[in-house]
């Protein structure tokens, strides 16, 4: 049998006890996984250390492209594949990326299909039917775009999609997910301040209406049932909240007041090979800026 191409997996967790060791299993087919913890406070780090084939680390959160591309730094194998804690890598899907690893890949990078699951049953509609996201790629070829939420893994060329998908396991609990959407609206304002977003009434006016009508009304959300109701109103409050605290922030830089942003990596290493279109935005100070305090990056 030909000898596949060796492969690190690379997870990203924090306070993940409930989902941790069965996305560490479904990555056991790979030379060697990355935990990369950002201080859980849960069981999460004993349950990582405890996979034979994991390599634990502990970091600074600093956003999803900054997280990321500090792991794949610190992988040495020829192909990377990327989880999310609360993901799952089938058998089917392991046995496809093991037989395209032990041929020669088309391309450099490959896009994998999410079955997304809320409180147990899939959402098979509510924009969640089409799911698709760069996972396995070239390692020395691929780096995570600089955006601290929502950062996008790329490679040079196509991105051909696989047979198999992940199994995403997004919502267990509304509780937990409300606090997550917080956070990354929050997140996600901070990224748009610092890429000089200006505010917007159609962002708090039109955006979160349309992303509900677009979710559950042409994305076919209500064929979720009550799942896909109360699915797509979180959605349309999470883009109601990142454009409100953008607006917010916009109203008190009037008063001289800088919003308080979360800390951005700086670290060239994290970023070498990406696009850093936030340098060449910060290249091009505006009147908004400048009128305020320099801001915690």
């Amino acid at each position: 049998m030909t000898e596949r191409a060796s492969i690190t997996a690379i997870v990203a967790t924090y306070n993940e006890e409930r989902n941790i060791e069965a996305c560490l299993a479904s990555l056991a087919w790979c030379d060697e996984i990355i935990v990369v913890d950002s201080h859980s406070t849960d069981r999460t780090p004993a349950l990582a250390r405890a996979h034979s084939k994991v390599r634990f680390f502990q970091r600074e959160y600093l956003g999803d492209g900054s997280q990321r591309n500090w792991a794949i730094n610190q992988a040495t194998t020829e192909w990377i594949m990327v989880l999310d804690s609360d993901e799952r890598c089938p058998p089917e899907l392991a046995a496809e990326i093991d037989g395209l690893l032990r041929s020669t890949p088309v391309a450099n990078a490959f896009t994998i299909r999410r079955r997304t699951y809320v409180l147990g049953k899939q959402l098979r509609y509510s924009g969640w039917q089409n799911d698709r996201v760069v996972r396995l790629a070239r390692r020395a070829l691929a780096r995570y775009t600089r955006l601290r939420v929502h950062a996008k893994l790329e490679a040079s060329g196509p991105s051909p999609v696989l047979g198999h998908a992940i199994d995403h396991h997004m919502v267990d609990c509304f509780h937990d997910y409300v606090l997550r959407i917080n956070r990354y609206g929050y997140w996600g304002a901070a990224q748009s301040w610092r890429d000089g977003v200006g505010q917007s009434l159609p962002g708090i006016l039109i955006r979160p209406p349309w992303r509900f009508v677009r979710t559950y009304l042409l994305q076919l959300g209500f064929l979720d049932g009550i799942r896909g109701l109360a699915f797509c109103i979180l959605q349309a409050y999470a883009t109601y909240l990142k454009w409100a605290l953008l607006w917010s922030w916009h109203a008190n830089a009037k008063r001289g007041i800088a919003p308080p942003l979360p800390r951005f990596d700086e670290d060239p290493a994290v970023w070498r090979g990406t696009a850093d279109h936030a340098s060449r935005l910060a290249a091009k100070p505006s009147s908004r800026t400048s009128a305020l305090p320099a801001p915690n990056q």
